[in-house]
């Protein structure tokens, strides 16, 4: 018995991906902190580079975004990405919110 059968690739893509998380189901979660993680340190290491100082609560607050822009179709197709995963990046989603909203001043435009 092999360890992974390849997917039926004749059945679609979505089929491919479904078939890839039953056998690996890290691989959805996996995928989500490497967006999330690309887009954080990206964007901080060019804003630093651009001017001098990042503005980390910002770039963690894109970063969850798109993470949870990323996630949401996921969720149409199921099988792609668990209850538990898509509540965690809600919920980091919500609390990058709230530390932007009380990182800033009020004197800031």
């Amino acid at each position: 018995m092999p360890l992974y059968t390849a997917p039926n690739l004749t059945e679609g893509m979505d089929e491919a991906l479904i078939g890839t998380v039953a056998a690996v189901p890290e691989f959805t979660p996996f995928f989500l902190l490497f967006v999330f993680s690309i887009v954080l340190i990206g964007g901080i290491v060019r804003q630093k580079t651009r001017s001098g100082s990042p503005d980390v609560p910002m770039w963690f607050s894109i970063a969850s975004l798109t993470t949870l822009a990323i996630a949401m179709p996921l969720t149409f197709t199921s099988g792609l990405l668990q209850l538990e995963t898509l509540a965690i990046v809600i919920a980091i989603t919500i609390i990058s919110g709230f530390w932007l909203f009380l990182d800033r001043n009020r004197n800031e435009v």
